[in-house]
């Protein structure tokens, strides 16, 4: 699973981009603050998303990686830390956060899987871009505001959660962490596409990115040295 990813590009690169999806009399709206490069971000860490306001306007804002938990798994436990990755979009635990009102966009620079090469250290990130320069993409997010208990020294709290999609992985991925990758999304019609599209129609999103796209661009990190 990808646990650990980056997102290093300024709030007017992210503005800047998603511009080709807005229409004319639409904007992004800022909430963020002062954000920060953040070249590791880690579950349950804070990181922006892009997704529909309540109101209906496009906003860039915080939100804590980690969707909620399905009952099954939290018997037992005091604590919720949320699920970073989805693959299975049947399960009625993740039905009901696909149609638009739950779809997000995560903005993303490289991303970390754990090298599962023989002879190589379990603990061992190897880092994924779209190139040496880490160009600005995004993964294809799910998000809620729920209310858990994400760490008992916070206790019960209600927070924005987001997650994303995983899928098959492609020739880049698949000899370092053969099971999976996040669903990337890299053009405008794919982005508008899993913001606004019926939800059949947008899961069918849920693929491989195209062999050739993505490189390896470090090893052995725990924060993109970029």
């Amino acid at each position: 699973m990808c646990n650990l990813y980056a997102q290093t590009k300024s709030q007017d690169a992210m503005r800047q981009v998603f511009r080709e999806v807005l229409e004319d009399d639409e904007d992004l709206i800022d909430t963020t603050g002062n954000l920060a490069s953040a070249p590791g971000i880690f579950p349950d860490y804070a990181a922006p998303i892009i997704r529909r306001s309540d109101a209906g306007n496009w906003v860039l804002t915080m939100a804590r990686w980690g969707m909620p938990t399905p009952d099954i798994y939290l018997e037992g436990r005091r604590t919720d830390p949320g699920v970073t990755n989805i693959r299975n979009v049947h399960s009625s635990h993740w039905r009901r956060w696909l149609g638009v009102e739950h779809r997000c966009l995560v903005p993303f620079t490289s991303f970390s899987e754990l090298d599962t090469r023989p002879g190589a250290s379990r603990n061992t990130p190897v880092w994924f871009a779209l190139g040496q320069d880490r160009p600005l993409a995004f993964f294809a997010g799910i998000r809620t505001r729920w209310t858990s208990v994400r760490k008992l020294k916070e206790g019960e709290v209600t927070a924005e959660l987001f997650g994303f999609l995983t899928c098959e992985a492609n020739d880049a991925v698949r000899p370092i962490h053969p099971k999976a990758m996040p669903v990337i999304l890299t053009t405008p019609a794919e982005w508008r596409c899993w913001l606004t599209a019926e939800t059949s129609e947008a899961l069918k999103l849920q693929r491989p990115l195209a062999n050739g796209r993505l490189e390896s661009v470090a090893e052995g990190t725990r924060a993109d040295p970029a």
